[in-house]
């Protein structure tokens, strides 16, 4: 008897953690959803640049 008992508290534990990785899940996809759309915001390129320096050089170096 105590075997079963055992099995059943340790199932019910199991199904617990589960749920709780399902909504921490949920909770992360919400977040990264709500950061993509707030960065749509900004002329669909990301976030906006904090310099006025272009990202790469005009011109490529020569050898």
């Amino acid at each position: 008897m105590i075997g079963i008992d055992y099995q059943k508290t340790h199932t019910a534990q199991l199904l617990r953690e589960a749920e709780q990785e399902r909504l921490a899940r949920s909770a992360v996809r919400a977040r990264r959803a709500a950061r993509r759309a707030e960065q749509a915001g900004h002329d669909g390129a990301g976030a906006p640049s904090h310099t006025d320096r272009p990202r790469r050089h005009r011109l490529p170096r020569t050898a």
